[in-house]
């Protein structure tokens, strides 16, 4: 089967909405081997991509009606949610983990990786945000418990958002509503880093957006994707109308 570094699911549908998921797989590129020198452990953690992210991705783009698009390299291979300048781009340390792949990686190589996986998958995202002139962009991601050495995250979902906060703003007040929710906002860590995805393809085009950041644990099922993917969509719908035209 011939590799591609991304996929998009129904990109026939024709609602406003855009889901897109950076760290949707923890594929290893055939071009540069069968891993990165990393134990199959580790390339199953949230150092390799977002554990669950993906079938939340596809569970709001099913619900909205919505384009979704999903890497297919591992954020270890390069990071599509970085920009192209940033130093942790391509990691060769990452929780404890070292890469033994990325060890030796030099500037040759980085802009190989850029080429073949990184900027394949900005164009393609690029093109669907173009699509309509009100797209909304949801980028789906998640996040660990604990990393090593640290505390414990209390959160079950953090929205991150830049200056902004057109969506956020309300979709955050209706997961606060929510009982059994312990909602972070900018957690576990800010919502922007210039050049980061997002500020590429919505802030820089005055786009709505927001990113949603689930704790891994509660989406390790195909069973409970679904069911975030539909319990957080009719609340993403109704911020929508409360952002002013």
């Amino acid at each position: 089967m011939t590799y591609h570094p991304y996929s998009i699911e129904g990109e026939d549908r024709k609602s406003r909405w855009l889901i897109t998921c950076d760290h949707a797989a923890n594929t290893v590129p055939p071009d540069i081997g069968d891993s990165l020198g990393l134990p199959e452990a580790d390339m199953e953690r949230h150092i390799a991509f977002d554990p669950g992210a993906a079938g939340v991705a596809r569970a709001l783009g099913e619900a909205l009606g919505a384009p979704v698009l999903l890497s297919n390299f591992s954020r270890l291979v390069i990071d599509p949610n970085r920009g192209e300048d940033d130093p942790t781009l391509l990691m060769k340390l990452y929780d404890g983990s070292v890469i033994p792949a990325n060890r030796g990686a030099d500037a040759v190589e980085r802009e190989r990786r850029l080429n073949a996986y990184y900027r394949p998958y900005h164009n393609a995202y690029a093109r669907l945000a173009a699509r309509q002139d009100d797209t909304v962009i949801v980028a789906v991601h998640s996040f660990t418990r604990q990393l090593r050495g640290r505390p414990t995250r209390p959160w079950h979902v953090g929205i991150l958002h830049a200056w902004d906060r057109r969506l956020s703003d309300p979709f955050i007040a209706l997961l606060e509503a929510e009982p059994d929710l312990t909602v972070g906002r900018n957690e576990p860590y800010p919502g922007h880093l210039p050049g980061d995805a997002v500020d590429r393809h919505a802030l820089h085009h005055g786009r709505n957006n927001t990113l949603i950041e689930l704790r891994n644990d509660l989406i390790e099922t195909d069973v409970a994707q679904a069911h975030w993917g539909a319990r957080l969509a009719p609340m993403l719908e109704q911020a929508l109308t409360q952002v002013p035209d």
